[in-house]
């Protein structure tokens, strides 16, 4: 079982920034691609970004490319998700998960393990 746990949302205006963290335990996430979900009020969940196990290859909706940056840490068991110039529809919980297989993964079927989520608000 793997257990995930993410932090660092909160409120920011627009424009703003936030490092959402995803701590995982329970076994290593370093053969699994993980993934950043997110989900608005009255909205189905939605694909944000993943990672490959080896951190070589990302992808992204096209709703966050080049705002948004997942990374990874294998060594601290870690995903991490920079977000740069915040706009108030990126205001949701952002979960994170993790997959069975290593290569990079857009839909949540494919995802088995996921965090209780972290708050996301961007202000105007």
């Amino acid at each position: 079982q793997v257990q995930l746990v993410e932090s660092g949302g909160g409120l920011v205006q627009a424009g703003g920034s936030l490092r959402l963290s995803c701590e995982a335990s329970g076994r290593t996430i370093s053969g699994k691609a993980m993934g950043w979900f997110r989900q608005a009020p009255g909205k189905d969940r939605e694909f944000v970004a993943s990672i490959s196990y080896s951190g070589g290859s990302t992808i992204y909706a096209d709703s966050v490319k080049g705002r948004f940056t997942i990374s990874r840490d294998n060594a601290k068991n870690t995903v991490y998700l920079q977000m740069n110039s915040l706009k108030r529809e990126d205001t949701a919980v952002y979960y994170c998960a993790a997959s069975a297989v290593g290569w990079v993964r857009s839909s949540a079927r494919e995802y088995g393990y996921w965090g209780q989520g972290t708050q996301v608000t961007v202000s105007s």
